[in-house]
């Protein structure tokens, strides 16, 4: 589990598809083989640690290459990082699992006073969670939706997100990884049932 507050920006060395190294700094100062670590919004395990060389690898699977945008990093790739929470953190962001729901476009980035706003577009079954006010991660960032439409959604970022996180070199058409939150997600499966009874 985790909270959506990025600890670092790291740097794709290498990825093939399923072996992907990635340097950093700051992760690593506790990092061990086999936890888990959200690489861009993405839940995966540590396989490898090399702190002379200030990386670390994790492996991909078929079903993250095809939720993410993962299919799109190359060296030199800029990735969102976050270790996972231990109990009694504190969780300055909200719930975020790192089980990414499905990709995003960027329609827009405007300017707003001291803000940007961002307006994402994004699949039926992701839209179909998003609450006005309440929470998503974009690329394992937790951010605030501040309104939805049938295929979209904005957040507004401010300015140590946008330049301590990849939003900052995000522009419009640019993919980013999408978690809806968890709540949201289960709230609707368990009220599936019932309305679908409704409407027969």
């Amino acid at each position: 589990m985790f909270s959506g507050i990025i600890e670092e920006v790291g740097t794709v060395e290498s990825y093939d598809g399923e072996t992907l190294v990635i340097s950093a700094n700051q992760v690593l100062d506790d990092l061990t083989i086999s936890e888990s670590i959200m690489v861009a919004g993405a839940c995966l395990t540590v396989t490898t640690l090399s702190r002379p060389d200030s990386s670390f690898t994790v492996e991909t699977v078929p079903e993250t290459r095809a939720r993410t945008n993962f299919g799109e990093l190359v060296a030199g790739s800029k990735v969102n990082l976050e270790r996972s929470l231990r109990y009694g953190d504190r969780v300055g962001g909200h719930m975020v699992q790192g089980h990414i729901d499905g990709v995003g476009s960027i329609r827009s980035v405007i300017e707003d006073g001291n803000s940007r706003v961002i307006v994402i577009n994004a699949p039926e079954n992701i839209i179909e969670n998003v609450v006005e006010k309440g929470f998503i991660a974009v690329d394992g960032i937790s951010l605030t939706v501040v309104d939805r439409n049938p295929d979209s959604f904005s957040i507004a970022v401010i300015p140590y997100t946008f330049e301590h996180t990849t939003l900052g070199e995000r522009g419009e058409g640019s993919t980013v990884n999408l978690e809806a939150d968890v709540t949201a997600k289960y709230v609707a499966n368990l009220v599936e049932p019932y309305l679908n009874n409704l409407t027969k």
